[in-house]
């Protein structure tokens, strides 16, 4: 018996479709799909929501010193005459950040590995490059869902039947996180 289901795709196709399902389960916190596909994602998206449950606090915070542009009022930038040429003012700033401690950083990658980037449109500027936001759904594990199941002892997930699929009368289901 084969360790997981081939969904009727090639290797390729069906890595592609579940990486897309995960993707949307972590970004919108339900999908509505097929029976057989559910079970599949919702195992995937156990493992690294357990993953993220591991490595959540694993980290330091770190003080570090940038340059930051100095503006005026108008939010423009100020600039003086340096030698005949006009050159920005900067001032040093000090910000505090966190740094991932290697474990965690490695299950990031390991992440960033297998969900897709989700860019966000707002909706009054449908069309237009500018305004777009790439949501970096790591730091959703991270930050927001991990810190939800910490008690939780696995079954991040549910599956809820539907009804049968019109077409071709596939067993529909909602899976979402709990």
């Amino acid at each position: 018996m084969a360790g997981y289901r081939k969904l009727g795709r090639t290797a390729s196709q069906r890595k592609a479709m579940l990486r897309n399902q995960v993707t949307c389960l972590f970004y919108n916190g339900k999908i509505v799909t097929t029976e057989a596909r559910a079970k599949e994602v919702k195992s995937i998206a156990e493992k690294m929501i357990t993953l993220a449950i591991k490595e959540k606090d694993n980290f330091e915070e770190v003080t570090v010193t940038t340059k930051v542009a100095r503006k005026d009022k108008d939010g423009k930038r100020v600039k003086n005459v340096v030698d005949g040429k006009k050159v920005t003012v900067f001032d040093d700033v000090e910000k505090t950040i966190k740094k991932d401690k290697p474990s965690k950083l490695a299950a990031r990658r390991k992440m960033l590995s297998y969900l897709y980037k989700v860019t966000e449109v707002p909706a009054k500027n449908a069309g237009k490059k500018k305004a777009t936001k790439v949501n970096d759904l790591t730091d959703k594990l991270f930050d927001e869902i991990a810190p939800k199941y910490v008690s939780r002892q696995g079954g991040y997930t549910r599956i809820v039947k539907v009804g049968l699929r019109k077409g071709d009368a596939a067993m529909e289901v909602i899976l979402e996180l709990i």
